[in-house]
């Protein structure tokens, strides 16, 4: 390339443009991504399109941040190919930098019509000499033409009973101004988030974002990582970058070596784009129509499941109800009371293994209990065939109690381990799964309960964190922990691979590993271990953020003390997503359990909106303490509505729709129908709807609106 010639690749279709800037003297940069039919030039600042952190090269400026990396600042351009893969547009771009002799290869995949991309990262040492990788982003960009006081960041923090509580807020609050024009550099702070370990949720949900309050310009980026990740956001002399990577030496101990000839390939990084301003398909919130390509994206990116377009109802007997402590004479009538509300799915979850009480440290042989059970869990299994569901175990295949025989079974070699010693947690050691005896073990345990006892349905649950990682056959123990990572995936694939029909639930702890890597192959998310019924509706109206609505398995546990107006307020936590029953139906009177078959049977009519909805919030996103909480899902020409009204709130709350102003809507409560005590007013000019309740709190409602024929 001549030394004055400055190149623009543009890629994309309808909905997505990249416009990618190759300069001869300069790192290769993404200038703008943005959908399709947006206006404006390509003026986002000239991040490096790829970072690469070598201990003999470091950072170009001294900082802490995956900016400005000095292999990210040499890598050149060396060729583009584009391509269709079905209905995936496809680019593939080549770098290279002569000093450290590394080739990066970037692959951008967007699904046609959707204003969203995944991004992948690979590493080839090309050179003579092993190179020791600290560092490389999965996706690095500027964000397009503002600085950070004109934006706000999105994130979400998360832990055990609290998850998914979204912040946002002014970028400019933890990214201060500087006047770096003035000094001739790049900033050298960022704010950043990371995760520890292996619950990839466990303190931030692996996503965030940025929103230009001017312009309305919007991108939502998710960590597809079931492990270690880093997210940064910072200033340039240019703007604002953003920086997306797995594990890091820095802040995972990872490390990895790559011999001559060898690769290294990034997490897979999404992220989706809105426009703003009114440049959607139509008026709407730009990050409430970022969300929604994301959610599109998300839905082309998952593997195909018979369950995905059945969703069928799951009661699960642990939350609020058993508890971990199933036997033959607790369960035969709730599977019947269970049925009898409209389940499909009954599982059996923790303690069906249990022989003396002490379950927590001898779980991995996987052996039903005899005295739990007398006539066996089979006849269990049986009772739930015979009532027309689908028999479920609780399952949490990575760990082996420390009492456990399956402890001294398995070989050292087949553990997660530092230093030589098993790592161990809350008496339960951890099996690392690029062993083969792990991973033959985990085998035989699913395809025995499959295929001897007729198991339809896993809750797989994961309550521990190895940390760092394993310093076995690895560079680092971060390095150790990603490959693992890589091969528990990899193992769910072979599960999927012999089981085409067995469904999936992801759960750990709750939702501390709330990733899309799981939920790409997984069926559904419990979304929380929260057992107060009034705390549950924040994480429920958060849950469509970082997983489609289908996949929330948002728990519903009405029980028989429990007053009308708190059965239909928890049965309105779980109608909206993936309807997740429990509580002790089988002693719930005939009037209270009408009202749950009533939500069941809700749920059940929404099923084929909610596979095709997209998430809008009409009272924003969630605060913890929110006195009035509502999500709305969009579907064609209806938008169902779930709000719920806790302690301490107004009698009345208005409900925003920008995308339903200027319509005529019919407003009606779809549940609980014979209710009474909530009052509406629909104002087409400005999209608003008007709640006033005389029903004192807790009280909730489903609603649904439906656009008026202009005809």
């Amino acid at each position: 390339m001549p030394a004055d010639v400055i190149q623009t690749l543009r890629w994309g279709h309808d909905a997505l443009t990249a416009v990618v800037e190759i300069h001869p003297d300069r790192a290769v940069a993404l200038r703008r991504l943005a959908p399709g039919g947006a206006a404006g030039p390509a003026g986002a600042p000239a991040q490096p399109l790829v970072e690469v952190l070598l201990p003999g090269a470091g950072r170009a400026r001294a900082s802490q941040r995956l900016s400005e990396t000095a292999v990210g600042c040499r890598l050149r351009y060396a060729g583009a190919e584009q391509s269709r893969e079905g209905g995936w547009h496809v680019l593939r771009l080549a770098m290279r930098d002569d000093a450290s002799g590394l080739a990066a290869e970037l692959t951008l995949r967007s699904y046609e019509g959707v204003s969203a991309c995944q991004a992948q990262v690979r590493v080839t040492n090309q050179g003579t000499a092993p190179v020791l990788l600290l560092a490389v982003t999965s996706f690095a960009a500027g964000f397009l033409g503002r600085h950070a006081g004109d934006l706000d960041v999105l994130y979400a923090d998360s832990e055990w009973l609290g998850e998914s509580r979204w912040t946002r807020r002014p970028l400019g609050e933890v990214v201060p101004a500087l006047g770096l024009e003035g000094h001739g550099q790049h900033g050298r702070g960022a704010f950043a988030l990371t995760s520890s370990g292996t619950w990839s949720s466990g303190r931030h949900v692996p996503m965030g974002g940025l929103v230009d309050r001017g312009t309305g310009q919007t991108w939502v980026w998710q960590i597809e990582h079931n492990g270690a990740w880093r997210w940064e956001t910072g200033a340039r002399q240019d703007g604002v970058y953003v920086a997306v990577s797995g594990p890091t030496d820095l802040d995972h101990q990872w490390s990895q070596t790559l011999a001559p000839g060898e690769s290294f390939t990034t997490v897979p990084v999404s992220v989706a784009v809105a426009a703003g301003n009114g440049a959607g398909p139509e008026e709407r919130d730009p990050l409430e129509e970022a969300v929604a390509a994301l959610t599109a994206h998300r839905r082309a990116l998952r593997r195909p499941h018979p369950d995905r377009d059945t969703l069928p109802v799951v009661f699960n007997d642990y939350m609020n109800t058993l508890r971990g402590d199933p036997t033959t004479a607790r369960l035969l009538p709730l599977v019947e009371a269970a049925a009898s509300a409209g389940a499909e799915v009954f599982c059996v979850d923790a303690g069906w293994y249990d022989e003396d009480g002490g379950w927590w440290d001898s779980v991995g042989a996987w052996r039903p209990s005899r005295t739990r059970f007398p006539g066996g869990v089979e006849e269990v299994l049986g009772h739930i065939r015979a009532h027309g569901m689908t028999p479920g175990l609780w399952l949490e295949p990575e760990v082996i109690g420390v009492r456990s025989p399956m402890a001294d079974e398995l070989p050292k070699e087949a553990f997660l381990q530092r230093g030589g010693e098993r790592l161990a947690e809350h008496g339960r050691y951890h099996l690392d799964l690029r062993h083969p005896a792990a991973v033959e073990h985990l085998d035989g345990v699913v395809d025995r309960l499959v295929g001897e006892l007729g198991v339809g349905y896993f809750k797989l649950d994961y309550n521990i964190n190895p940390g760092a990682g394993t310093d076995v056959d690895a560079t680092s123990a971060g390095a150790g922990l990603l490959a693992h990572n890589r091969a528990h995936l990899a193992w769910i694939d072979g599960v999927l691979d012999r089981h085409p029909g067995l469904v999936l639930e992801n759960c750990a702890s709750g939702a501390m590993r709330m990733d899309f890597a799981m939920l790409s192959r997984l069926n559904l998310q419990s979304t929380s271990d929260q057992e107060d019924f009034l705390r549950y509706p924040p994480i429920a109206v958060a849950a469509p953020l970082a997983m489609t609505p289908e996949q929330a398995a948002n728990w519903a546990y009405p029980q028989p003390d429990m007053t009308d107006e708190e059965v239909a307020f928890t049965m309105c936590t779980g109608i909206l997503g993936r309807l997740y029953l429990s509580g002790h139906l089988d002693a719930m009177g005939p009037e209270r359990l009408a009202l749950v078959r009533e939500g069941v049977r809700l749920h059940q009519a929404l099923r084929a909106d909610l596979i095709a909805s997209a998430p809008c919030w009409p009272l924003g996103l969630p605060g913890w303490e929110d006195p009035w909480l509502a999500l709305g899902l969009r579907a064609g020409d209806v938008t169902h509505v779930g709000v719920w009204r806790r302690p301490g709130a107004d009698e009345g709350a208005v409900l925003s729709f920008p995308h339903l102003t200027g319509r005529q809507v019919e407003a009606r409560i779809a549940y609980p129908r014979q209710a009474t005590g909530w009052e509406h007013s629909w104002n087409p000019a400005t999209g608003e709807l008007t709640l006033t309740c005389a029903v004192a709190a807790p009280t909730a409602r489903v609603l649904e609106l439906r656009e008026l024929s202009s005809e």
